[in-house]
């Protein structure tokens, strides 16, 4: 049996106990209470222009008031070292009421958005659509013949090139204006829509007049200048992920465009660059999920310029899918071996062909719904 004193001393720890919870939970609530200021705070300054919400200067301030106040029992160190949490935790609050919600969040629209182009549909759940076609507008026997053969794959989306971005300056640059008529003449004969690179601010205007969807390449997804352009330009607009780009810059160049009132964007991802030497680049496929969970525009995959490798966009195209990819980007050329640009990675006819036999069930599908 328990002595008297036992009994004596566990009701005193029990005393002392609900003490402690006592001041447990008059200290959450002056937490809380210093919270809603530090809130406040974050308004005003925002109010007055003044982004920068930590101020070193002002911690340090309270850091010595504290030091002088200090009655221990806990040493100076270990009051300092609570108080920077709390100082820590009330900045990312100050941070977080002050940042504005990014357009192309689900937090601000949360079902998917759904382009309608000329009748091609894409996102939300829509059967996964294909944009084929070759890295570069060559010759209009080129791409005579690529139009032909790809409307007869049922493609209703042709890419090639006009401008081309070469880490050479002296590699092969593109027909400009030339490849921008050619493109376009040949794409409403075959009664597909036409997708080419715009890299220039000053070429928004002319590509937009010949382009049904504009694309920004993995090299200018940092040029935010070009993405406020292609904004105003009022044109769907393909926006690649940068070489090394991370998923939350990627989403920010979207803003831009958004920003500007264009919400026709479409996310692709088209590989990072890794220490990975066996492909071109290191698809992220994690990205694309992400993306889709994150965001309500529609996200395709560019297979080609993520392997670099024929005998691997099967594969990569069947994950893609799996993963909820809204679409598929891969490179189509007469003949790659003369193809003046990327000739290791673009697909002849036939390897079209069987690239559309390892795939072609999954595109009669409904894509994968995002989780939300």
């Amino acid at each position: 049996m328990p002595t008297l004193l036992g009994m004596t001393q566990q009701r005193t720890i029990d005393d002392l106990r609900a003490e402690i919870d006592q001041i447990n939970r008059e200290l959450l609530a002056l937490i809380s209470r210093r919270g809603e200021v530090v809130a406040q705070i974050g308004h005003a300054k925002s109010a007055e222009g003044r982004p920068n919400h930590y101020d070193p200067a002002r911690e340090e301030q309270q850091l010595k008031e504290l030091e002088k106040l200090n009655p221990g029992p806990f040493p100076t160190a270990t009051v300092k070292t609570i108080f920077k949490e709390i100082f820590k935790a009330s900045l990312a609050l100050e941070e977080s009421n002050d940042k504005k919600q990014l357009l192309v969040s689900r937090k601000v629209k949360s079902e998917d958005t759904v382009l309608d182009i000329d009748g091609v549909r894409i996102g939300g759940g829509e059967a996964p659509v294909i944009i084929a076609g070759p890295c570069s507008i060559e010759s209009e026997e080129q791409m005579e013949q690529t139009a032909a053969f790809l409307q007869g794959k049922g493609v209703r989306i042709l890419r090639g090139g006009a401008y081309k971005p070469r880490t050479s300056p002296y590699g092969f640059q593109g027909m400009g204006v030339d490849g921008l008529i050619l493109g376009s003449r040949v794409a409403k004969e075959h009664g597909q829509l036409f997708v080419t690179e715009v890299m220039d601010t000053r070429d928004v205007d002319v590509v937009s007049e010949y382009a049904d969807i504009l694309q920004i390449g993995a090299r200018n997804m940092h040029n935010f200048a070009l993405l406020r352009e292609v904004g105003r330009a009022r044109r769907p607009v393909l926006l690649k992920r940068g070489l090394s780009a991370t998923i939350e810059e990627w989403l920010y160049a979207a803003e831009y465009i958004l920003s500007e009132g264009n919400n026709e964007v479409i996310l692709c991802e088209r590989g990072i660059r890794t220490y990975e030497k066996w492909t071109r680049n290191t698809l992220d496929l994690s990205a694309v999920a992400l993306a889709k969970q994150e965001t309500h525009l529609p996200v395709i995959v560019d297979v080609t310029h993520a392997a670099g490798r024929r005998d691997l966009l099967i594969p990569l195209a069947k994950a893609a899918i799996a993963v909820g990819a809204d679409g598929i980007h891969v490179e189509v050329h007469p003949s790659p071996a003369t193809a003046l640009s990327d000739n290791e990675q673009q697909l002849d006819f036939a390897g079209y062909e069987k690239f559309l036999a390892g795939v072609g069930s999954l595109l009669q599908a409904p894509a994968v719904a995002a989780t939300v």
